[in-house]
């Protein structure tokens, strides 16, 4: 059993978790039926906006005016000299053309045209002129300003200006034509003809600023050129000084005197070279002459001095002549001491090239590097004397220029008197009504978001997974004991016709063994489960069946509300202890052929009651005695009278409050059943708002409460 249980509760748990997960998906056809059934409201919010919209666009908002005026840039503007060397215009190039928008709307253009126009004066941009409202953030922050600092000094006139300015700045726009040189400059204000006199201000503010900024370029560029002139007359003046200075210095005569003397050093270079060679082989002649001498080697000595005289004398040596030998030293000496004074005279010789041409190497180095300071101060006062020439043309073509200068923009075409720009009426009114559409729609969608009831039939069998055995719309009646005369007179009436439906739903619910026993409850109280046992009782007594309606729930005792049974002592628990025969607690009402047995007051608690062998032998004995027995019992989530009651029945009608009881209870509920055991056989909708269906937009698809159910039923 336990098992069974347990088994139970995890298939409805599972059961209505993945029913859960299944409603956590965005159905779309359900989001806009949903959207559709608040139609109304969303209707309502959206013309609440278009009211509100309308209000401000047509008496509220400030209407404006904007009036504009074409400049277009001058591309080629006759000039007497080319002036744009010193002083340049407008380029062409799209990042010069965007900063000419922004010197259009820049501050300093827009005081200007502020003092023109006096707009510091005009309320529209100064809004120190306006009245103040009696209760304003800026009245209330200047009020606790002035407490702070102790005093109320109005604002210094500079601070004006400055918030004129900016005001004004913000009514003006200016745009650059596309794939043109052409600027459009509009003013947006409260006065069409004020938008037009500031569109053509502005415009020719504009114009005389670029004429004047070329003035003032014109007289700098003047001045500048003047004092580089000025600077370059006393540069050429010094450079020419310098040179002369080093003219009268130096001994360079010229570029050929340099030339000369570098001849004139070569020359002595090469005598000199000539005389060291010569000095090398004298001394060379003279240590051979030494070396032979003293080695007597004789022939050698004639051979290398080539001396005729010494020759012949060596011819004579071998004679009986004894002066040769003499005569031979002396003229070798002679010829030694010639070679001798040789060496000497060409040492002396290249003593003095030497000297010759450290001397001529001094010279030069001195004149060529006086010759080079005279290379770069020439070549100096050339390139000044050619920017002197240059600054001083242009002097002179500013100096003529000035005065002449031209604008590179012309007024293309006047502003006109202001056109009506705002509010644009008909886009407010729009955007008001999309407005109101998604906020009314997102009120429907919040409510059906955080709706937790149930309106529909579909809804709560989808949710519970459970057959629906009736919807029972609300029964017009104001207190209990008016619910048999109601049945009775409205016989023909939706909710009567709706009991029917229930009637049957339930004595088919088991077609090979309809139910006899059956219990009729709810989740909390207020439901109708009371309602919804008596008139069943009622209708099947209807039938010629035999019917006993027991009031099963004795804590509350709601039955003498419904009945007259003040005359009866005793019911249900006097009828199962045996106290008083059963025929004898019955009680009947005149207005129905059904048995009924109340509740009684017992000291004993009521759970322990129904769980007895006592009330289950009392089942057994009315189940003989009656073909149906209905047994109206305490909700399941009060008390757990209804699960020990339901063990000995065959169905149970589960009651549920239309757009009233929550998931969570229906799910509660339907879980303590389980724990018990025991099944459901099915749900019924009650205490349906037929109004409400319709105010839903349910009312169009099911019966008693759709268009064509109205000739079927009584209302």
């Amino acid at each position: 059993m336990l098992e069974n249980v347990q088994t139970n509760t995890k298939m409805l748990s599972r059961s209505h978790s993945s029913t859960l997960a299944e409603n956590d998906e965005i159905d779309l056809v359900e989001l806009f039926t949903a959207l559709w059934r608040g139609k109304w409201l969303i209707i309502a919010v959206a013309v609440l906006f278009i009211v509100v919209g309308g209000f401000y666009a047509f008496r509220f908002a400030v209407p404006k005016y904007t009036s504009t005026t074409s400049i277009a840039l001058q591309l080629n503007v006759e000039t007497f000299v080319d002036i744009e060397s010193v002083v340049s215009g407008v380029s062409k190039e799209a990042s010069s053309m965007n900063t000419e928008l922004h010197v259009i709307r820049s501050r300093g253009l827009i005081e200007k045209l502020v003092n023109k126009l006096n707009l510091v004066d005009d309320p529209e941009f100064n809004e120190a002129l306006r009245p103040e409202a009696r209760f304003s953030l800026g009245r209330l922050l200047g009020f606790i300003s002035a407490l702070t600092s102790g005093n109320e000094d109005q604002q210094p006139s500079n601070s004006e200006l400055t918030s004129t300015v900016t005001a004004a700045r913000e009514a003006i726009s200016a745009v650059l034509v596309r794939n043109t040189y052409i600027f459009d400059i509009s003013a947006t204000t409260t006065d069409p003809e004020k938008s037009k006199l500031i569109a053509n201000t502005l415009a020719d503010l504009y114009i005389a600023d670029q004429v004047e900024t070329k003035f003032q370029a014109t007289e700098q560029a003047v001045t500048w050129l003047s004092e580089k002139v000025t600077e370059l007359e006393i540069e050429i003046r010094k450079q020419e000084n310098d040179i002369k200075v080093l003219r009268s210095n130096t001994e360079l005569m010229g570029e050929e005197s340099l030339q000369a003397l570098n001849r004139q050093l070569i020359d002595v270079r090469d005598r000199l070279n000539e005389t060291r060679a010569d000095l090398a082989l004298s001394e060379t002649r003279l240590g051979k002459i030494d070396e032979f001498r003293q080695s007597d080697n004789l022939e050698a000595l004639v051979n290398l001095l080539g001396d005729p005289t010494l020759r012949r004398i060596y011819s004579q040596l071998g004679t009986a002549d004894s002066s040769s030998n003499k005569l031979f030293d002396d003229r070798l000496s002679l010829l030694a001491a010639r070679e001798q004074t040789a060496v000497a005279r060409l040492e002396q010789q290249i003593v003095a090239l030497q000297d010759a041409v450290e001397r001529q190497q001094r010279s030069i180095e001195v004149q060529s590097a006086d010759f080079v300071q005279l290379q770069e101060l020439e070549r100096q006062i050339e390139a000044t004397k050619i920017l002197y020439e240059t600054f001083l043309t242009r002097l002179k073509e500013t100096t003529v220029q000035r005065g002449l200068q031209q604008a590179d923009s012309r007024v293309l075409s006047e502003a006109l008197l202001g056109q009506y720009v705002e509010p644009k009426k008909p886009l407010i009114l729009m955007l008001s009504a999309i407005l109101g559409v998604m906020i009314g729609s997102g009120i429907v969608l919040l409510k059906q978001f955080v709706h937790s009831g149930f309106r529909t039939a579909e809804e709560l069998e989808q949710y519970a997974e459970l057959p629906i055995l009736g919807q029972i719309p609300k029964m017009e009646f104001s207190k209990r004991d008016q619910l048999i005369d109601y049945l009775n007179t409205k016989s023909t009436s939706a909710a009567s016709e709706a009991v029917r439906n229930l009637r049957t739903s339930v004595l088919l619910s088991n077609i090979d063994t309809p139910p006899k026993v059956i219990m009729s409850t709810s989740s909390v109280p207020g439901e109708g489960k009371t309602t919804q046992a008596i008139s069943l009782a009622h209708n099947l007594a209807g039938m010629d069946k035999k019917v006993l309606l027991i009031e099963g729930d004795i804590r509350r005792r709601t039955f003498n509300e419904y009945f007259d049974g003040s005359g009866k002592r005793g019911g249900i628990l006097s009828a199962m202890t045996g106290n008083a025969q059963l025929e004898d607690l019955i009680i009947r009402d005149s207005r129905m052929n059904v048995d009924i047995l109340m509740g009684e007051k017992s000291s004993v608690n009521a759970a322990d009651i129904f769980a007895s062998e006592k009330f289950k032998h009392f089942i057994d004995d009315v189940r003989s005695r009656y073909d149906i027995v209905i047994i109206d019992t305490p909700p399941v989530l009060v008390v757990p009278d209804a699960r020990l009651i339901g063990q000995f029945v065959d169905a149970i009608i589960f009651t549920v409050a239309w757009d009233r009881t929550t998931k969570a209870q229906i799910a509660e509920s339907i879980r303590q059943f389980a724990t018990a055991n025991l099944s459901l056989t099915g749900l019924v909708l009650s205490q349906i708002d037929p109004k409400g269906m319709r105010r839903y937009g349910y009312g169009g698809r099911y019966g008693a409460y759709a268009a064509y159910g109205e000739g079927y039923y009584d209302t």
